[in-house]
């Protein structure tokens, strides 16, 4: 594995640790591994006694992680945090966590190497997935994907403007036959764009769109943040990075119905039953520093959110 791609910004590092609360003896999870920055630094918060479960599903990252952290406290989970409950289950640590991290979105290793497919700067095979041994790559589901269903996509997921005209020039070049690599890609989203972006390239919602799909990051991160609820213990803090609006927006809303008591029969004059809140959001959402962003550019756009399990006690 080449050292250029294990080179890895942690976002908002000492923010997301701060926000955990680390307890020297806690058991955390680290549900994004990446190349372990925010995992070592919670390493050094915890004592011989504490505990930190890290997921990955980048073959990649798992062989980094088995390579560079040798660490009894230390545990490297192969797989997808959306079975974030099951990893908890198996260990029986369900309802005993004291925090859980989540920075979403793609590292910077992925973006880096051409062969991952992530990036429309480096040519490479049009692949985008976070796990390169499953799924189908974007490639293949472009293939097999029909062009309304596409301009969705790039409408929902990427926010595309002209989400109906890119689709139809990609379904026309998978018909020919080509479009092959990331360069193929972001050529014809550039020529299909009548309006160009100041500083930014027309293929950028295309390929976060085609890469959130490949992915099911948007499923994958509803799921996972259902799981905390039963995985965090009383007063366990969960931390919660995203990097564009709509994985945000689903933290957020998330956090927010959570901490309040909902009414399942809103509409009735009658309050029959009501849900009891399971979290307290913790604070305003923290950005990076304008430091950091002259250092990683990349971490501009991140929002770090935060919540506290309530203890039964309190609901």
């Amino acid at each position: 594995m080449s050292e250029e791609f294990n080179q890895h910004f942690s976002v908002l590092l000492q923010e997301s640790i701060d926000a955990l609360r680390i307890k020297p003896d806690g058991i955390y999870f680290d549900c994004t591994f990446g190349r372990g920055g925010h995992s070592r630094k919670i390493l050094d918060a915890l004592g011989e006694n504490g505990r930190l479960y890290a997921i990955d599903q980048d073959p990649q990252a798992i062989a980094y992680a088995k390579e560079h952290f040798d660490d009894p406290r230390f545990e490297i989970i192969y797989g997808s945090f959306e079975q974030l409950n099951d990893y908890c289950r198996e260990r029986d640590l369900l309802g005993k966590v004291d925090g859980v991290l989540m920075d979403l979105g793609v590292s910077s290793p992925q973006l880096d190497d051409a062969d991952r497919g992530f990036s429309f700067m480096r040519e490479g095979p049009l692949d985008m997935r976070m796990n390169t041994e499953a799924g189908l790559s974007a490639k293949e589901w472009l293939q097999q994907v029909d062009e309304d269903t596409l301009k969705k996509v790039l409408k929902n997921y990427g926010e595309e403007r002209f989400s109906g005209r890119i689709a139809r020039v990609i379904k026309e070049a998978v018909g020919a036959n080509q479009l092959n690599t990331t360069k193929d890609l972001a050529e014809l989203v550039d020529k299909a764009s009548p309006k160009k972006e100041k500083n930014k390239h027309p293929a950028t919602r295309t390929f976060q769109a085609i890469r959130i799909a490949v992915n099911r990051e948007l499923d994958v991160l509803k799921n996972v943040l259902e799981a905390s609820l039963e995985v965090l213990a009383p007063s366990g803090r969960l931390a919660v990075i995203s990097f564009h609006s709509l994985e945000d927006r689903i933290a957020k809303v998330f956090i927010r119905d959570q901490s309040r008591i909902r009414d399942l029969f809103p509409d009735s004059p009658v309050q029959i039953e009501v849900i009891e809140p399971v979290l307290k959001k913790i604070g305003k959402p923290i950005f990076p520093s304008k430091e950091e962003c002259e250092i990683n550019p990349r971490s501009r756009s991140a929002v770090l959110r935060i919540a506290e399990r309530l203890n039964e006690s309190s609901n």
